[in-house]
């Protein structure tokens, strides 16, 4: 096995284009996914970059680096719609793992149930792709392709999560269900952003992880909440309003019951933002 250091994400980028590798920061994904396989390939470790460590404020929003892990987000000083972000932050495995893994790492290993993905869809986040070509970026929905598959292409590297800015009255919250309350896979797992004005909800976002292969935006409910009065919304959350949900049945639920829970979750969730807003 080649085991490579990068000093700078020139350096990072160039060893990926010189042939086949594997990126990682934390690693808290990729090692335990080897098994008992013999890695015989290269390795292009990306965790002492500092360009991809931190959050920053920009002219259009928030930068968030790559390599930037779970403890740094939960440590960091955001605005209240980054509430479901920094709860879900606390759900990623134990205080060890907050401290190793990373944002990215999170995105690109693509699981169903990725604590992160629901508080991204949820904040219009779109993830910045590096190779020696330039940059590109593209949301969230689009880069999340299936199950363990995203749309990085293989000399590419994410480097940045972007997130627009949003109204100071937005907030955010993170509800995770599973089999008892720490060091668990999701269930089912639901983050919610929601702008309230005037006592009506001006906005709305609902995204649902451990359903379907890709976490989903809750489209059809977001539409039929906006709008509303706030005293209005448990009503309105109904089943024949919970689209596209595939869930499977597995060690942790079946189908039917994850499809039960999922509207469960989805107030329990507006509620906490709802809590947050007032």
């Amino acid at each position: 096995m080649s085991y490579i250091t990068a000093t700078t994400l020139e350096d990072a980028l160039y060893a990926l284009a010189a042939g086949p590798a594997s990126v990682i920061a934390g690693g808290t994904d990729w090692f335990p996914a080897q098994g008992d396989h013999h890695f015989d390939g290269t390795l292009i470790d990306i965790s002492r970059l500092a360009e991809l460590r931190g959050v920053s404020r920009t002219d259009k929003g928030w930068r968030i680096g790559a390599a930037t892990t779970w403890t740094d987000i939960i440590k960091a000083d955001l605005p209240a719609a980054f509430d479901g972000l920094k709860l879900a932050a606390r759900e990623v495995g134990s205080v060890q793992i907050q401290n190793t893994g990373t944002i990215a790492g999170n995105l690109c290993n693509a699981s169903p149930a990725a604590d992160g993905v629901p508080p991204l869809l949820t904040l219009n986040a779109t993830v910045e792709l590096s190779s020696t070509d330039g940059t590109r970026q593209m949301p969230i929905s689009a880069f999340l392709q299936g199950v363990r598959k995203t749309d990085r292409a293989a000399h590419e590297i994410l480097t940045a999560i972007h997130i627009p800015d949003l109204p100071a009255e937005s907030k955010g919250s993170f509800v995770k269900l599973g089999a008892r309350k720490y060091l668990v896979i999701s269930i089912c797992m639901v983050a919610v952003l929601v702008t309230i004005e005037a006592g009506l909800v001006s906005d709305i976002r609902i995204g649902i992880g451990a359903a379907s292969p890709v976490a989903q935006r809750m489209t059809a409910l977001e539409d039929a909440l906006r709008g509303l009065p706030v005293t209005d919304l448990p009503d309105v959350v109904t089943d024949d309003l919970i689209l596209g949900l595939t869930p499977i049945s597995d060690v942790r639920a079946s189908a039917d019951y994850r499809q039960t829970a999922a509207s469960h979750v989805i107030r329990r969730a507006i509620a906490q933002a709802l809590e947050g807003a007032a």
